[in-house]
């Protein structure tokens, strides 16, 4: 009986190391993914760029210091993993993060990766390089950056003004890649060169972006791909019928809206679809310095004109989410419950009574109708974009506000609202996985990405002193207070959470899709195509 055991063991560790064996050779190399993308972007540089038509593409071609895990949906500081650091080690008081890097990478033109680049990129970001970024949208995420200093080629240590615990989300952002110091930032916009398992081909506007295998990949045996074709579409209707039809391995990431998902089903129905919240609002952006948006009454009058039940209804037929700056729950790790969110001015649902508030405040404003305010609404020129301001223009009218649409390319959208060059627009706005990455940069006074040049210092100070608090619990209350002053302050009216799809042939592999991040999901080195 001892030796049928035995035997009987042996066997099953057999089976296992045969399966385990079948299971390390089951991703199959080579073959070129083929997916579309919705707009063309102003450049290839990660650093200057603030949209992910630019970013996903590109995030394949570099590494981070630290990133979070491919393969988890949803990011945390618990999901973040090494990346060209081997590890990482605060100092005792929680302002000092040592990373040793590893040894052997090697940019994609060859010459060695080491800690210097690590030191070039942050000088960039910080704004203490003599080379200088054309667009800088997230200098603010390191304004508790002191320096970056190096101890030997292989280690790295980020000197902070005042401990961060979440300084490392930051780090592990798909918008955060490191950079050559060789290579200057004018040549990373339209040849950008990294350490990734992916070597950036050739981007010609309007038409396709395209990368390829990088064989001398630090990671071996990734990634899978030869490359992947990126062509530029439009027209999302139009890229729906070409993925269809089997001209595409893979729809771009989250950009198959529920109407077009229905199409998809219908059409395809061996195609996997996963429908996900993206972690971006649509909101209402107001320059405060132009008349008479200067005035707190006229902005508070247009956030009460808002039914944001409305929005979700029509543009995601009830698929979306009503939520605040943070990501509502369960996907959102800091957003308010729905009855929490509800007590916040503007969010009551008696969508009558909000509205005829708001008329109230335009007649003492010495509005009416037969005298109504009429500007003209920007926005990005894509669907995403393009239907809630439609919806929008219309529910303004609702307090005597006549809004006539400007559409803006994505290559002028940054700079223009970075600019203060319009009156009021719509405005996506990313809530990030975690409040550092969100809160100052949208909301703070100095915020590259504060359109609105929304100001109040003592939000600021409740960011900051979020930011340094440890206990989870005690986070959570402060940043739901500052949720709080910022609706009562009409920073930005948020008018609901989007959820759309991503689509992909059965051919299609390995692939991972984020539920609080449209960003950090892009790095590609693990899927493959099956065929």
């Amino acid at each position: 009986m001892t030796r049928n055991l035995q035997g009987l063991a042996a066997g099953c560790l057999l089976f296992l190391a045969l399966f385990a064996t079948e299971a390390a050779f089951a991703q199959k190399q080579g073959g070129i993914l083929k997916m579309y993308d919705p707009d063309s972007p102003a450049s290839m540089s990660i650093h200057e760029e603030a949209t992910i038509v630019s970013e996903r593409p590109m995030m394949g071609v570099f590494n981070n210091l630290i990133m979070f895990d491919q393969h988890v949906k949803q990011n945390s500081l618990q999901s973040i993993v090494p990346d060209l650091a081997t590890g990482w080690s605060w100092n005792e008081d929680g302002t000092e993060l040592t990373f040793p890097l590893r040894q052997g990478v090697t940019w994609h033109d060859g010459k060695p990766f080491a800690a210097k680049d690590v030191v070039c990129t942050f000088d960039l970001l910080t704004g203490k390089s003599s080379e200088k970024l054309r667009v800088n949208p997230r200098k603010s995420w390191y304004r508790n950056l002191a320096a970056v200093t190096t101890n030997g080629d292989y280690e790295v240590t980020f000197h902070l003004t005042r401990p961060q615990p979440a300084f490392l989300t930051l780090l592990a952002s798909g918008y955060s890649p490191i950079y050559p110091c060789h290579v200057p930032p004018r040549d990373m916009r339209q040849h950008p060169i990294g350490t990734g398992p992916f070597k950036f081909v050739e981007f010609k506007p309007n038409e396709y972006i395209k990368v390829a295998r990088n064989s001398d990949y630090w990671k071996k045996g990734r990634p899978y791909l030869d490359g992947i074709e990126y062509t530029i579409i439009r027209n999302l209707s139009t890229a729906i019928l070409a993925f269809v039809a089997g001209k595409f391995d893979m729809t771009f990431a989250y950009s198959v809206t529920e109407p077009l998902l229905k199409d998809v089903a219908n059409q395809m129905p061996d195609a996997i679809c996963e429908l996900a919240p993206i972690g971006v609002n649509r909101s209402l952006i107001a320059n405060r310095d132009k008349p008479p948006f200067d005035n707190p009454d006229l902005r508070h009058a247009m956030a009460l004109s808002f039914d944001r039940k409305a929005f979700v209804d029509i543009v995601t037929e009830g698929q979306g989410d009503i939520g605040g700056v943070m990501q509502p729950p369960p996907e959102g790790l800091w957003g308010m419950p729905p009855e929490v969110l509800k007590t916040l001015p503007s969010y009551d649902p008696n969508v009558q009574k909000n509205r005829t508030d708001a008329r109230q405040i335009m007649e003492k404003l010495g509005y009416g109708p037969d005298r109504r305010l009429k500007v003209k609404v920007s926005v990005r020129d894509l669907p995403f974009f393009r239907d809630p301001a439609v919806i929008m223009i219309d529910q303004l009218k609702e307090v005597y506000i006549d809004g006539e649409l400007e559409m803006i390319d994505t290559t002028n959208w940054l700079p223009k609202v970075m600019r203060k060059d319009y009156t009021i627009g719509l405005s996506p706005v990313g809530g990030g996985p975690d409040p550092d990455q969100n809160l100052y940069l949208k909301y703070g006074c100095g915020g590259e990405l504060n359109y609105n040049g929304y100001c109040n210092p003592a939000v600021d100070e409740l960011i900051d002193r979020q930011s340094i608090e440890v206990d989870q619990e005690r986070r959570e209350q402060l940043v739901w207070e500052i949720e709080r002053k910022l609706a009562e302050d009409g920073a930005r009216p948020i008018f609901f959470y989007d959820r759309r799809a991503t689509c992909w042939q059965p051919r299609v592999k390995g692939l991972t899709i984020m539920v609080n991040s449209i960003s950090n999901g892009a790095r590609m080195e693990d899927v493959w195509l099956d065929k």
